[in-house]
């Protein structure tokens, strides 16, 4: 079996509506570059994390509506990046559609499993103990669920993000986002030029 041509797999997503503005281009098979503002300090870092362990190049521009809450900001953010990976895969041929990880930082440890499936599900159970808001302004650690959501429902994926232990609320959700950058690493590598489906569609 021979490996697929190389395409490019890039792409372009602007959102707009009452509540953000979004502007993002998004290269699958980059290195780890990132240039990302959303206004939220600590959710920038997550997103730097994400892209550099799974070797995106992301550039990313969120301007929300913070002075109510950081809600809105980061669940269109994650529907974007969502509409943006969808669009780079295509039509997923010679991916390896599945990956799984257990990452740990320091205490914490978060376990991962990923299928490019068409179907989008997701499966949080992560709850930190502990102090819940990061950053300045602040974020609730509570909305990565609704950015995984986001992402999942417009990239069309299955997706398990599970805590296994941890105290430190920064140290979990930084490990559930490092374990997701390297399921995204390895499920979207081509290995060949089938398509990973009985279905003939995936």
């Amino acid at each position: 079996m021979t490996a697929r041509p190389v395409l490019e797999r890039v792409s372009a997503v602007q959102r707009n509506t009452k509540e953000t503005q979004i502007d993002l281009t998004l290269d699958l098979d980059g290195s780890g570059q990132t240039d990302v503002s959303t206004g939220l300090p600590f959710f920038d870092h997550m997103l730097a994390q994400l892209a550099k362990h799974a070797r995106f190049d992301l550039q990313l521009r969120t301007v929300g509506d913070l002075e109510i809450d950081a809600h809105h900001t980061v669940e269109d953010t994650g529907i974007a990046l969502g509409e943006a990976m969808r669009q780079a895969w295509g039509d997923k041929a010679g991916v390896r559609r599945f990956a799984s990880y257990v990452v740990p930082l320091d205490e914490a440890a978060v376990e991962v499993v990923l299928d490019l499936s068409g179907r989008p599900f997701l499966h949080y159970d992560i709850e930190p103990p502990g102090e819940k808001i990061l950053g300045d302004p602040p974020f609730d650690p509570q909305l990565c669920e609704e950015f995984w959501r986001g992402l999942v429902m417009s990239a069309g994926i299955t997706l398990h993000l599970v805590m296994l232990r941890g105290r430190n609320t920064h140290h979990i959700i930084e490990a559930s986002f490092k374990g997701a950058a390297r399921a995204f690493y390895d499920a979207i590598r081509v290995a060949d030029d089938v398509l990973p489906s009985t279905k003939g569609v995936l």
